[in-house]
């Protein structure tokens, strides 16, 4: 998962050595907390946040393959 939501966010960004994904689990719910530069976080958002959903969205179907939870954050 977490080599998923990394591949996708540098492709997004103008910047992909700036991207940095933190993990941790929490209650049997995998949590993860994305970074990018702060030229590129209304790219990894999207317009009305379309990008991020979409993302979550990708990420719940992996998560769900192998049977877990996952979070993803988008931290400013």
């Amino acid at each position: 998962m977490r080599e998923f939501v990394t591949f996708i966010a540098k492709h997004l960004v103008d910047n992909p050595e700036q991207v940095i994904l933190d993990q941790e689990e929490k209650d049997g719910k995998v949590i993860f907390k994305l970074q990018v530069g702060q030229a590129d976080v209304g790219k990894v958002i999207g317009r009305k946040g379309r990008t991020a959903q979409a993302m979550r969205t990708l990420l719940a179907a992996v998560a769900a393959k192998e049977g877990k939870r996952a979070i993803l954050e988008i931290a400013d």
